[in-house]
């Protein structure tokens, strides 16, 4: 994909086009809505759309639907949780899953959902404590006050509640978002993946589509479903063309206030290494999969995520060879440096920001490797190993004053640390056996040999027997073993003969060292001095930008529109009928029997549509979201984008980029028709 399409207005420095933006919700562009759209939400709108998003903590974004706690999210968002609760003889995976009554819901052990519910501005607070400060000294002091202010926002009721630093602007502001927290979420109602993941990886980021990517879940408070105030109801019809649409969501993250030599990092290192990663992993995955049923049941997972993300990161780094956009990002860059040296105090604060950062980024490239197999988990590709560093750390840090620990283990984060650690998932010993043992083999490969580290990681062992060995003797697979170490705390730890406990604390030290390299040379240097460029940005622009996206909720609005390639035009919708004929019996364009015998039986409006593509401004995150109306109706459910879309990291062209989403009534049409939820229907309807 290339993006040599870039026109005259979409290089205005600071400007924004129709639809563009993933807007807080605190300050919404509503002057341009107004004018573009004859539309401006008022305070209860945005409430009631604040408390009706859902984030799902492990990384999509989902909606509250009915009263009683229904959430809706994406099949992909939620798969972890149907395949920890697979076996070899019923795979919810490939089957689906539909509850028939409240009792036959399936407790997710490891989804955490999150509703926001109030946003605090702590910019001054966040900054007079690291005010004078530079490398460990600035990370040190920011860690603290980030803790403290965490800590005062939960209180005492950090099983209900969560408290997220978040920064805006790359430092320009500092907020605490506070959220209600639900750790007991069930499984509801999802599609076969067959259903859900139609066309699979052929027609990922592409259109048509034709896919129901869809899980319903329920939160749960007390052992009873969530009672709910604040929900969309569904609209049946949904949009039409041209109809403004929302979407409500949390988009992971975007790059497009970065430095040009933070860019040029991810362009000819991150990204490229990513890839090769990536690449690698998949053709082992795939060779395991290939031996059995099993196998393949147990890779899935990973798999799907892996070729997920290769096809997304690809779509970037074509984005950022593009040398239209990368000269692009150099003249805004020069017009704000400009804008700077022409104010003399400006100029004297911030001047040297960007030398500043290009600098920690050739720090970066130094340590880049050892930072990521050592700090990062790279070479250590085990949920054994994950649940290793949480307990011996968590027992190091908990023993520290709050304000000293690793942010990831202050105490509004151990909820969530303790909710992995005691989740009852299954863990499939001869998948972690590859994973691990491919980790320890590019470990030795990217590190060397001769390596201090591999040496100790290693010894006389080649990764597979090491990685055999670990495997076949820990006791970590056992939730109840990883309580009773994480209960003990230090003492437990330092008595536990656990290979992988053992290795840990043997390795930690070694890996505190190159994350403390990497925080005082690179992250604190980028993050003091991208609070610097963020100062100057506001001088110039004011707040009349959006912040790159942070995995916070934002609102984005746009239209129901289609898009001309060459000469040919993509309409907006889809339909169910044209899944059919799209069916060629084979995976991964293969229906599953459900949907044949439905339509054999007349129960299928083929007409209904299906998918639809709107010009909202999305990236990944917003899995998950709903798309609703001006009513707060929902209209669709956004799974994708097209592939357009996958430059949305850096930029965003109104004429392309187009994001994908299931349309409610197909939403309703196949629940009823297809899968027999008739009760879950109607409990959708009721408003």
């Amino acid at each position: 994909m290339r993006i040599h399409w870039l026109f005259a207005a979409l290089l205005v420095p600071g400007m924004t086009m129709a639809a563009e933006g993933m807007w807080t919700l605190d300050n919404l562009p509503k002057a341009k809505m107004q004018a573009e759209y004859g539309f401006t939400p008022n305070d209860a709108w945005i409430k009631r759309t604040m408390l009706g998003s859902v984030r799902i903590a492990g990384g999509c974004s989902a909606s509250f639907v009915s009263k009683d706690g229904l959430v809706m999210t994406n099949h992909h968002c939620a798969s972890e949780c149907l395949d920890q609760m697979s076996t070899a003889k019923k795979n919810l995976i490939k089957d689906g899953f539909l509850a028939k009554n409240r009792e036959q819901e399936l407790s997710c052990p490891e989804i955490e959902l999150n509703r926001l519910e109030q946003i605090t501005d702590v910019t001054t607070q966040v900054k007079s404590a690291t005010a004078g400060l530079d490398g460990a000294a600035f990370k040190n002091a920011q860690n603290a006050i980030k803790a403290k202010l965490t800590s005062a926002c939960v209180g005492n009721d950090k099983e209900t509640v969560r408290c997220d630093v978040v920064d805006l602007y790359h430092g320009g502001q500092y907020q605490v978002y506070k959220y209600h927290r639900f750790q007991d979420t069930r499984l509801v109602w999802a599609p076969e993946k067959a259903a859900a993941f139609f066309g699979g990886d052929p027609d990922n980021f592409n259109f048509p589509r034709y896919d129901l990517d869809i899980t319903l879940l329920r939160a749960y408070e007390d052992g009873k479903p969530a009672k709910i105030e604040n929900y969309f109801p569904f609209s049946k019809n949904g949009a039409e063309e041209g109809e403004m649409v929302f979407v409500t969501g949390q988009p992971g993250s975007t790059q497009r206030q970065l430095t040009v030599s933070q860019l040029t990092t991810l362009r000819d290192l991150t990204l490229v290494n990513t890839l090769i990663r990536l690449s690698e992993l998949r053709g082992v995955l795939e060779q395991y999969s290939k031996s059995s049923p099993e196998a393949a049941r147990n890779a899935g997972q990973m798999l799907f995520g892996v070729e997920n993300g290769y096809k997304a990161l690809r779509g970037r780094l074509s984005a950022l060879q593009d040398p239209v956009l990368m000269q692009q990002k150099q003249d805004d860059e020069t017009a704000l440096r400009k804008f700077v040296a022409q104010n003399p105090a400006l100029q004297a604060k911030v001047g040297g920001a960007w030398d500043a950062i290009a600098a920690s980024q050739q720090a970066y490239r130094q340590i880049e490797a050892p930072y990521g197999m050592i700090e990062g988990g790279r070479g250590f590709n085990s949920k054994y190993f994950s649940y290793a560093r949480d307990l011996v750390r968590g027992a190091e840090e908990r023993a520290k004053p709050n304000g000293e620990r690793l942010p990831e283990y202050a105490d509004a984060k151990l909820p969530e640390v303790e909710q992995e650690l005691f989740s009852t998932a299954p863990i499939y010993p001869d998948f972690e056996k590859v994973t691990l043992g491919l980790s320890f083999t590019k470990m030795r490969e990217i590190l060397g040999a001769d390596d201090a580290f591999v040496k100790q990681v290693l010894g006389k062992q080649t990764p597979d027997q090491l990685s055999a060995a670990l495997i076949d003797n820990t006791k970590l697979g056992d939730p109840a073993v990883r309580k009773a170490l994480w209960q003990g705390g230090k003492e437990a730890i330092l008595k536990s003969n656990d290979p992988f406990i053992k290795m840990e604390l043997a390795l930690d030290s070694a890996s505190r060292a190159i994350r403390s390299r990497y925080e005082k040379e690179v992250e604190s240097v980028q993050q003091k001095n991208s609070e610097l460029i963020a100062q100057a940005r506001f001088a110039q622009q004011g707040t009349s930008a959006y912040p790159d996206a942070t995995f916070t909720l934002r609102l984005s609005y746009g239209e129901v529109k289609g898009w001309k390639e060459g000469d040919k035009q993509i309409p907006p919708f889809t339909t169910i009928g044209g899944a059919f004929e799209r069916d060629t019996g084979a995976d991964p364009f293969a229906l599953p029997a459900s949907w044949h015998a439905a339509k054999a039986a007349g129960k299928l409006n083929l007409a209904q549509r299906y998918d639809l593509v709107t010009t909202n401004d999305i990236i990944g995150g917003n899995s998950g979201s709903p798309m609703i109306n001006r009513n707060g109706e929902i209209v669709g459910l956004i799974f994708d984008g097209n592939i357009h879309s996958l430059g949305g990291a850096f930029w965003f062209d109104p004429r392309y980029n187009r994001s994908v989403a299931v349309h409610s009534g197909a939403i309703l049409e196949t629940l009823k028709n297809v899968y027999g939820g008739e009760e879950l229907a109607k409990e959708i309807l009721a408003h």
